[in-house]
């Protein structure tokens, strides 16, 4: 096999490889969109997550084009430009001659943008992300090309020209505008101003996207990204191959055992390089499943503080009333509920809601208290965040149950021993505290 040969497989090779290596990408990245669930912007905890909603901010930018209020934007404006070049070159005879060429192109003249931290807003509230680091998918809100006769020729372009002029520029512009709708995948953190969380860059997470675009449509692209880059990877080993067998046709080196060997080793490659990222993705979905489990059990914990405090509150008001000590013995039975239990497929966390409910129905004078108030309250958005947090793990469980169900991820998961999660149930968890009877509570 000569040099050129080599060097024509080699680069062959090469892009089959890239084009492998860009087709597992995409596929990761969208097993990874599959896998999280959206979460509500008021219930987003610590970890990976989707969040779909409008961007809000108090103190949001303009558009330098549009001048609309946005929270991202981005705009350049290019002017044409024309000149006659004259170059020299050989004729055919080997004479030495001129000529004129008209050239073309197009200079940037001005450009621009800013991006702000927003708030994205749905039916359950708010949750920050900060978009530094991220990429981001904007709307195109001005495209348009004119002559010096438009105001914005000078209006919003420069009052200079470039050398050779046209006369003719190009406006651009894309943004994310004031109450877009917008998709955000992103790993959330702990606010540092604030008790809540937050969306922002993080080296470790798979992926850190702002969109305008809806999930499916991000995903779809992530789907076609894959097998376009797969085809490709295909036909590169198909051409060395082809490439290989030629070779061995013509008596020349390599041999047919070797020939054969390149054609089966493209296959093989992306076959073993799929099954690696299926487990990993798998593995990263039970890790994802056991985070999400952590944040119901957080929550329950932090039930269990406040709900001594609400014993100690109701107690002191209503010390010899009988039916009062049914309630607390009700509390103090929620706030010992164990981590075993409530993992367990049968076991049923009860919310505490209708019970704070019945005491401030059956005694007026408690529920007058601004201790109660308070404590009611607090446990009310508890009870609203433990309710969240289970939705979230369920999500991502049932996501993680459905990998092992179907093939072929049932066969690596299989080979790796791993078992699908129980749900979590519970019961009464809402975010506004429904209306109950005392004595069916006290019971």
């Amino acid at each position: 096999m000569d040099g050129a040969a080599l060097v024509v497989l080699g680069i062959l090779l090469l892009l089959a490889v890239g084009a492998m290596v860009m087709a597992l990408r995409a596929a990761r990245l969208r097993r990874a969109l599959d896998d999280i669930p959206i979460s509500p912007a008021a219930g987003v905890f610590i970890g990976d997550v989707e969040v779909l909603g409008v961007a809000e901010a108090a103190d949001p930018l303009r558009t330098y084009l549009s001048e609309q209020p946005c929270v991202y934007h981005a705009w350049s404006i290019s002017e044409d430009w024309g000149r006659w070049v004259t170059e020299t070159y050989r004729d055919e005879k080997g004479n030495t001659r001129t000529r004129r060429r008209w050239e073309t192109g197009a200079t940037t003249v001005a450009s621009g943008g800013a991006q702000i931290p927003f708030f994205l807003r749905d039916e359950s509230g708010t949750v920050l992300v900060r978009p530094d680091g991220a990429r981001i998918e904007p709307h195109t809100t001005v495209r348009f090309s004119c002559g010096r006769e438009h105001a914005a020729y000078y209006g919003k372009g420069p009052a200079g020209a470039v050398s050779d002029t046209l006369h003719r520029r190009h406006f651009h512009e894309q943004s994310i505008v004031l109450r877009a709708r917008v998709f955000v995948v992103g790993r959330a953190r702990e606010r540092r101003d604030a008790v809540a969380a937050e969306i922002a860059a993080d080296p470790d997470a798979r992926m850190f996207l702002v969109s305008v675009r809806e999930e499916k449509q991000v995903a779809r692209g992530y789907g076609i990204a894959f097998w376009v880059w797969s085809a490709l990877a295909c036909v590169f080993v198909g051409l060395g191959s082809l490439a290989v067998a030629a070779m061995v046709a013509a008596g020349r080196e390599p041999n047919t055992i070797v020939a054969a060997s390149g054609m089966l080793l493209g296959p093989l490659v992306l076959l073993a390089g799929w099954a690696w990222m299926v487990f990993n993705s798998i593995v990263s979905l039970r890790q994802r499943v056991r985070r999400g489990w952590a944040n119901v059990d957080v929550e329950l914990k932090r039930r269990a503080d406040l709900i001594p405090n609400l014993v100690a509150v109701v107690q002191a008001a209503r010390m010899h009333d009988k039916d009062t000590q049914q309630v607390v013995a009700i509390l103090r039975a929620q706030a010992a509920i164990p981590s075993e239990r409530a993992r367990a497929a049968d076991a049923r966390v009860q919310g505490v809601g209708r019970v704070m409910t019945a005491i401030a129905e059956a005694y007026p004078s408690i529920a007058a208290q601004p201790n109660f108030l308070s404590l009611q309250q607090e446990l009310a958005r508890t009870e609203a965040r433990i309710a969240m947090a289970r939705v979230y793990y369920n999500g991502v469980a049932t996501a993680f149950n459905t990998r092992l169900a179907v093939l072929p991820d049932r066969l690596l998961g299989r080979i790796a021993r791993l078992e699908p999660f129980e749900l979590f149930h519970a019961t009464d968890l809402e975010r506004e505290v429904p209306p109950a009877d005392f004595a069916e509570a006290a019971q």
